[in-house]
């Protein structure tokens, strides 16, 4: 334990041994980053073959956008269902908060 304590001119390790720790420890958090990224939020990585949703899975939004994108409906026709989603919402979540107390 001494020959670590000597960073100079003893033959010890020096500055560098500090260096090392580091390294790990931002491998460490990368790797943990990555993983609750990717597995423990239920999305795909990279490597995973993309999945279509069954067609009754889609949210309504997900279901307007995809057919504003495909162009079955007109800009004027989402922007008009979005907002109705938005304010049919908007009731739920009021009738939640309220109901609960």
């Amino acid at each position: 334990m001494q020959t670590l304590a000597h960073w100079t001119g003893a033959g010890g390790p020096g500055p560098w041994i500090l260096f090392f720790p580091l390294i790990w420890a931002a491998l460490v958090a990368a790797c943990v980053l990555l993983l609750r990224r990717t597995v423990l939020r239920g999305r795909r990585g990279p490597w995973q073959r993309r999945r279509y949703a069954a067609p009754g899975t889609e949210s309504p939004l997900d279901l307007l956008d995809r057919r504003f994108a495909q162009g079955e409906i007109d800009e004027d026709e989402f922007w008009r269902r979005t907002s109705v989603l938005a304010e049919s919402s908007r009731e739920r979540h009021a009738e939640r908060a309220g109901g609960g107390r």
